[in-house]
């Protein structure tokens, strides 16, 4: 039985056309580095590929998420840090104010005092980029409202403007941090500044048993801006923690993305020789072939 000459051309040049697209896959891989660019290079590892890549984005994410948190907890920290100072101060001033003191010396501590408010108005209503850290949830709206006197320009009063709820950030999946203050701090921030005013009014009309009697308040006040404190400690090291275990999930994941998408560099470099040997005795085959000539056949 005779094959015709046409059916072998055709089986030959399937064959070279087939050896020329394996030939471009494995050098497309050597130089890539990848084992899949399209789908159908393996539909079942494409598939875990992308849900792979699905949770890197979400991990990248919560990583945002935790350093936003942290840049918070901060900032509160920072702030807290700094009303404490002041905190401190005025216990000094009210042991020093309740002294034997002339009227001069009570005005000047006061004149010290007013200073004092000013920072802590400042402090509490303190801003991490456009939003305020001391009041919640409601970050568009600054904590502590003031009243001046209009002669004098000092600060009389304040009005805390405080949200009670606290802003939550997700750091995983199944949990979320509340890195500001919540809703008892802020609003002791404001007695505290209030306990200021009662302080300086006290010194400046020379009364020591009021000045005397502002020790209680401000003693409170002091508590509760420690506990904040250690609370926002706490806090941090909780974000910390968080932003560990991210980059520990982060470096799996992409091992696992690596082992479905990445090429066995040297396999594949003996599979492309390979692939050109074949090619190569392929061309040399068919040149053979189509060089027969019909009288070839007949015999």
């Amino acid at each position: 039985m005779r094959i015709a000459s046409t059916t072998i051309s055709d089986s030959m040049i399937r064959q070279i056309q087939q050896l020329t697209i394996n030939q471009a896959n494995l050098q497309s891989q050597v130089s890539t580095g990848r084992r899949i660019t399209n789908p159908e290079d393996d539909p079942a590892a494409m598939g875990r590929l992308l849900n792979l890549e699905s949770q890197q984005r979400q991990l990248a994410q919560y990583s945002s998420n935790a350093s936003r948190a942290l840049q918070q907890a901060q900032a509160s920290y920072s702030g807290l840090t700094g009303i404490k100072k002041i905190s401190d101060r005025a216990g000094e001033l009210v042991t020093l104010g309740t002294g034997t003191l002339g009227a001069t010396a009570m005005t000047s501590y006061g004149t010290e005092v007013d200073q004092l408010i000013e920072q802590a108005v400042q402090l509490a209503n303190t801003k991490l980029g456009n939003d305020y850290i001391y009041n919640g949830t409601a970050v568009d709206q600054a904590p502590m409202t003031i009243t001046r006197d209009p002669t004098t320009n000092q600060i009389t009063s304040i009005a805390p403007v405080v949200s009670t709820d606290a802003a939550t950030i997700p750091l995983s999946e199944s949990s979320s941090v509340a890195s500001g203050t919540d809703g008892a701090t802020n609003t002791g921030l404001g007695n505290f500044i209030t306990n200021l005013i009662s302080l300086r009014d006290a010194l400046n009309s020379g009364d020591t048993t009021a000045v005397s009697a502002t020790q209680t308040g401000l003693t409170q006040s002091e508590n509760l801006i420690i506990g904040a404190m250690a609370d926002n400690g706490g806090i941090q090291t909780r974000i910390q923690a968080a932003q560990a275990q991210q980059t520990d999930r982060t470096a799996s994941l992409q091992t696992l993305a690596s082992g479905e998408a990445d090429v066995d560099m040297p396999s594949t470099v003996v599979k492309l020789s390979q692939a050109q040997t074949a090619y190569q005795a392929a061309l040399a085959s068919a040149s053979k072939i189509m060089n027969l000539s019909l009288l070839d056949y007949l015999k």
